[in-house]
């Protein structure tokens, strides 16, 4: 645990409660499917916030949103969601936030050594899931921005006075 936990610090760029819970909750998710990390699409994540542990995520499993398999939705939560393509297999992971003891809350050092050694159920709550599979990546054809010039994928681009333009031209020109 040590070796992968100090990675995942040299990855982030420090230790924090927030990469330490994202740990613990992506390894839990990990043994759950009984997988490991994706090299493509394999595994699909969903995550809940855009918080420190999401970087763990992504080092330990593989998701990225460069792949395509790390889905974002800003509900603000420590869960992250994880589906298995091969195996039809969801699990949900929920921080159980509610368990850090009291006396520890304030002190970064001890919060952070109690995420990484307590008993995984006190730690995370898991459910197996249903979930529809969601779509694999798509290549999108890259276009030019008629104002600004810049590469854009053709479906975010917005038309304004019959020229094709990126969103931020788009939202700066008044539609």
């Amino acid at each position: 645990m040590e070796s992968i936990y100090e990675e995942l610090i040299a990855f982030h760029g420090h230790s924090c409660p927030g990469l330490a819970i994202g740990y613990r909750m992506s390894n839990a998710a990990l043994n759950f499917l009984s997988d490991s990390r994706a090299e493509d699409e394999e595994i699909v994540a969903i995550v809940e916030n855009k918080a420190c542990g999401v970087d763990a995520l992504q080092y330990l499993t593989g998701c990225t949103f460069g792949k395509g398999n790390l889905l974002f939705k800003d509900y603000g939560k420590h869960v992250f969601t994880l589906f298995n393509r091969k195996t039809g297999k969801g699990v949900r992971v929920v921080y159980n936030y509610q368990n850090v003891p009291e006396n520890i809350r304030g002190d970064r050092d001890k919060y952070i050594d109690w995420l990484l050694t307590a008993p995984e159920e006190e730690v995370v709550s898991l459910k197996e899931v249903q979930i529809d599979e969601p779509e694999t990546a798509k290549i999108i054809k890259t276009v030019q921005c008629e104002f600004c010039g810049e590469g854009v994928m053709e479906t975010r681009t917005r038309e304004i006075g019959g020229k094709r333009v990126c969103i931020p031209c788009a939202e700066k020109h008044g539609t």
